[in-house]
Formats: C-alpha cells, structure tokens, sequence
C-alpha cells in the first residue's frame, strides 16, 4: 500500500471531495475515505472493520474530536493499521446519518454529532458513540482506548463482535419495517389523536422558561406550532401560553443573536442563555414562522420584529450567488466558541460612545441604558464576557437611566446596529458551510412566503421566488426530480423525500402568494415522484430514499450500500420527509382535486396517528 498521499489505502483521500465538512478533514493523518464503493469494497477486501465518522462543517463537537483525536498522529496510526476510516458530512447523505444515528441511540439511549460508529466490513454496527475525549478520563473510556479495544476484539473475538453486529442489524431492520404502522390503519386522521399530542407536548413543557424538558433546550418549532394552532382551535388559552412564553423567553434569551438577528442552534442551559453558537438555515427558517405565526395571533409587534431580524439575518448573512441560501454557519470563530457573538462592557461602550462627539454616537445615559437592557456588565454572564440578552423591562431601564421610552427603544436599535458594523468590520467572521441544500432551502422559501403575508413591503416573496428558481428549477436531477445539495466541483446527490416533498410545500406557499401555474405544475410533478418513488403503500409510511436506494441488495454506487433502507417517520430538528409529504400532498387534492394525493395523504395520517399522539415530540 502507498503511505503517502496521491492515492490508494495508505492515504487520506478527501481533498478530491466537495463537502465543506469533507475538505476540512483532507490535511489530517487520518487515512479517510468518503463513503463510496471503493472505501467499502476496501473493508472487504482487507477484512477491516469501519470506523464511520459523522458530522458537519459547523459542528464545534466536531471541530474538538478532530483537533484532539483525528489530527493525532499516534491515534491516526492505530485507525490507519486497524480500520477502514470513513467520514460522512450528515448534509449529503442523511440516510447514511440517520441509519447509525439509530444504532446509536439503541446502544446508547442518545445521538448526536460527531458520530462514531465502528462496523463490521459488511456495514453491520457493533460499538457506537458520539464524541470521545482524547484519552480516559472518569472512567470514561478515551478515543485512543476505544480504537485499542476494538481492534483487539476484532482479532481476537470476531465471532463475539459478529453476533452483537448482527443483533444491531436485526434491530435495525426490526425498527425499519412496516410494524410501527400495522394495527392501526383506520379511515382517517381524528380530532382525538390531536387532542392527546397536544396534552402530552403540555405535559413535557417547561411552564416557567418556556420549551420542553431541560438542558440543553433545542427551538422544536413543529411542536410550538403545534401548541398555537391547537389553542387557537379549541380556545384553550393554556396552550397558547405555553407556545408564546417559548417564543418570548427564546426572543430575550443568549440564543437569539440580538445584535445581528437569527437563531443559534440551542441552548445548553434551560433558561435559553448560552447557546451553542453555530447557526444553521433550517432554524432560521422554521423559527420566523413560529413568530410570523404569534403575530397573527396576538397582533404583538413584538414578534413581528423577531421575524423580521431573523428573515433578515438569512438574506444578508446566508445568501447564495445567483439565488438559494448557505446551509450554517460555523459556532467557532477564530479557533474560540461564541467570540465572535460576546462583548466585554469596556469593549462594548467604546463602540456606542464612539469618540464621544460623534454625530451617531450614543450618549453616556443610552449607552449605560442599552448595557442594562442587554445584561452587558463587568463580570459578564459566561466565561467574563457578554452573551447578549434582554435582562429587564425598556420602561424600568429607560425610567433608571432617564430617557424616556422612545429615546431608549431607539438607543437600543441604533446600538445594536453599531455593534453590528463593528463585529463585521473587526472581527474574524465564523467559517461559512457553502452547500446549497435543497430542503433546507425550501423551508428557507416558505419561511419567506410566510413573512410576505404578514409583511409584503419586505421583498420577501422576490427572494423565495429567486430561491426556487435556484432550487427546485435549477437543482432538477435526471429523473425530474431534484438533487440534494449544490456546490462547485460536486457530482449530483439524488435528493431524498425530505428534499422532494420540501420542494413541493415551498412551491405552493409561493404559489398562494404569487399563482403562477409553473409553481403548481412542479409542485404537483414532485408529488408524483413522492408517491411513485418513497410511498410504501403496503405500511402506510414513506421511505428517505427512492427505491432501490438503500437496504440490503442493493445494485448501485454508496447510494444503495446501507444496512436497511430507512424510514422518514420521525420529526427532528427539521420536520421528517415524511411529515412535509403528507403537507404536500393533502394540499395539492385541495389545489388540484386529484384524488390519489389525498387518498395517499389520509392513509399515511390514519397509519401513523396513534404513534403521533403517543409521541408528539418526535
């Protein structure tokens, strides 16, 4: 085997690959392969386990496991003697993700990324986990210690790491078969099983911060959707409470970008103070319907405003060249976490007062006044700095500070404006994840129809429509479909149902804006491909990916080598393919009076009722 990059086994092989995630590994010792053919015809060959590793460009977990394992030498050497080293960017290929996601949760009662998962030359798991200190530490096996361990296992204890890989597998399969639907294939979707989703999301709340459970605190904007729509149908205000304190206690909170608008991704305290500061697409566009949502409710300015910051962060900060959105950008910043979103109170009031005489500075009073409102203090809130948040009412700092409401409401937007130019001018911005994903950027597009409704002088809809110009146009795969992700120098990636159905729930939200029929013929020619191409008729569910392109038996590329061929059941960070095509196609019988959509639409509804009203959260 060569032992020095140019190719082969002995080398790291992803400086030839597109992904951002991909490219970011490519200079490590580590000899990575991407999942394709080769890497997997590899394992056999040589009759080497897999070590699989998942994750994203933006992912700080990610960026700590590389620095501290893969860009380790002797680590590097024991993966390059004893495995096949595969890595796997989630946003290209979230069938293989969600797969080894499953095996890990089963092993371990929890997912996330990075993902490690180490497989047996067949692609059956064995050992799963998500990030691995270094070495051991708390009686916690290191990384180094488990790659050790594994390898001494596979040499000498096959037969033992063989069964439990085939009882991750059964499992597998078992999880993945048409039996979750079985049993309750009833005619139709009823009022009851909304009645016990919204009971039981209630149940899971966090009445005084808003969200559900504890730390860390993850948006779930399908499930405060959720709770708006459900109280405004029966008028039970409990519902709505809970949906809007979420909403506030996020919109005051470290999670919010104050200063340049947008979500981060979550919260790792319950009080939504200090996020993980990565900022993906699809947060920040299912969020600002969340609070589009809110203002049509309430009639409340105030979420109206949170919209706007937030569509606005997406148009200036995530814009694409010639249409469509970036997918995230990075938490890190200049190799530090959040340093790019934290404020000293010295650094701060000398960006508001300027020179003192300026023209657009703030004065001494507003200064200290915005300082209060946003929690901006000495000792600051996390690790001596600042993560911005709303920490008193406008009316008690503008009284404190003596400058009227109005004086001190303007105070605050020019402030944060001045902060901003100043952070863009000054510091070193967060890495940019450049893949155009279509689904992500499908939400992206209803999240701008969506605020066109509630605010049409904004030229939301011209930017939705440039979107799916790109995307759903642009993006067509061979089939008629669509691919799943953009980016030069990259071959196409079949999209998966998530992306189709996506695609086909954008064009018509565009399309009740702005009826053009060449919004409603591709809406309803991508409906087609989801009931043609991922409809399980036989279970009443959808399939991720087409058919044939995953499971057992497969006869293409990577795209058809996983274990199972997964299901889109369960709602995420991002509502499933499977959720989005029921959206779909229930509107496209009401926009066409086709009959089969519908008929397609209520079967799915009635297969999986009861698991959603068991389940609300997922």
């Amino acid at each position: 085997m060569p032992d020095s990059p140019g190719g082969g086994a002995g080398a790291n092989l992803l400086g030839a690959e597109a992904s951002p995630y991909l490219l970011q590994h490519a200079s490590n010792p580590v000899w990575w392969h991407a999942w394709d053919d080769a890497a997997l015809q590899r394992a056999v060959d040589e009759d080497k386990p897999i070590f699989l590793s998942v994750g994203y460009s933006s992912c700080h977990w990610c960026h700590v496991m590389a620095h501290e394992s893969f860009e380790d030498e002797a680590t590097a050497a024991l993966l390059n003697e004893h495995f096949v080293s595969i890595k796997v960017d989630r946003e290209e290929r979230p069938d293989v993700d969600d797969v080894y996601q499953k095996a890990c949760q089963m092993a371990t009662g929890q997912g996330g990324w990075p993902l490690s998962v180490f497989l047996t030359p067949d692609r059956k798991p064995f050992y799963a986990g998500t990030y691995f200190p270094p070495s051991d530490v708390g009686g916690r096996r290191g990384f180094g210690s488990v790659v050790r361990w594994l390898a001494q296992a596979w040499a000498e204890h096959r037969a033992d790491v063989a069964a439990n890989a085939e009882k991750f597998a059964e499992s597998l399969r078992r999880a993945e078969s048409a039996a979750p639907f079985q049993g309750n294939q009833g005619p139709a979707f009823d009022r009851a099983a909304a009645d016990e989703a919204a009971v039981n999301l209630l149940h899971m709340a966090d009445e005084h911060n808003g969200g559900f459970g504890s730390a860390p605190k993850f948006p779930n904007s399908a499930c405060v959707s959720l709770l708006l729509r459900y109280g405004r149908m029966t008028g039970m205000a409990r519902f709505t409470r809970l949906a809007l304190r979420t909403l506030d206690r996020m919109a005051a909170g470290g999670i919010f970008d104050h200063v340049g608008g947008g979500f981060h991704r979550y919260s790792t305290d319950s009080r939504w103070l200090v996020p993980h500061f990565e900022k993906m697409l699809y947060d920040n566009a299912l969020i600002p319907v969340n609070y589009a949502e809110a203002y049509q409710a309430t009639g409340n300015a105030a979420y109206l405003d949170v919209m706007d910051r937030t569509l606005s962060y997406v148009l200036r900060e995530l814009a694409a060249p010639g249409g469509g959105f970036y997918s995230a950008q990075d938490a890190d910043a200049g190799g530090e976490e959040g340093l790019y979103y934290t404020w000293t109170r010295r650094e701060a009031l000398e960006v508001l007062r300027g020179g003192g005489g300026g023209d657009n500075d703030l004065s001494a009073a507003e200064a200290d006044a915005f300082c209060a409102y946003y929690d901006v203090t000495d000792g600051g809130n996390w690790e001596g700095r600042t993560i911005l948040c709303n920490s008193a009412p406008l009316h008690a700092v503008a009284f404190r500070f003596g400058i009227g409401d109005d004086a001190a409401r303007k105070a605050l937007r020019a402030g944060r404006g001045m902060l901003l130019e100043h952070r863009a001018r000054t510091r070193e911005a967060p890495g940019l994840d450049d893949n155009v994903i279509a689904s992500w950027n499908a939400l992206a597009a209803s999240a701008l129809a969506v605020g066109h409704r509630v605010s049409p002088d904004r030229g939301y809809l011209d930017a939705a429509e440039r979107c799916l110009d790109r995307v759903a146009f642009g993006m067509r795969s061979a089939g008629g479909g669509v691919n799943r992700v953009a980016r030069p120098g990259r071959d196409a990636i079949p999209g998966g149902l998530d992306d189709h159905a996506h695609c086909a729930n954008a064009l018509l939200d565009v399309f009740e804006a702005r009826p053009e029929e060449r919004y409603l013929e591709r809406a309803a020619e991508l409906g087609r491909i989801v009931r043609d191409r991922f409809w399980d008729e036989e279970s009443g569910g959808f399939f991720m990916t087409e058919d044939g392109g995953g499971g057992e038996g497969g006869d293409g590329p990577a795209q058809r080598s996983l274990v199972v061929r997964p299901r889109s059941r369960h709602d995420l960070s991002v509502p499933s393919g499977g959720s989005a095509a029921v959206r779909a196609l229930m509107r496209l019988h009401a926009f066409t009076g086709e009959a089969e959509p519908g008929r397609v639409a209520g079967r799915a509804l009635a297969a999986q009722a009861r698991e959603a009203a068991e389940n609300p959260f997922a």
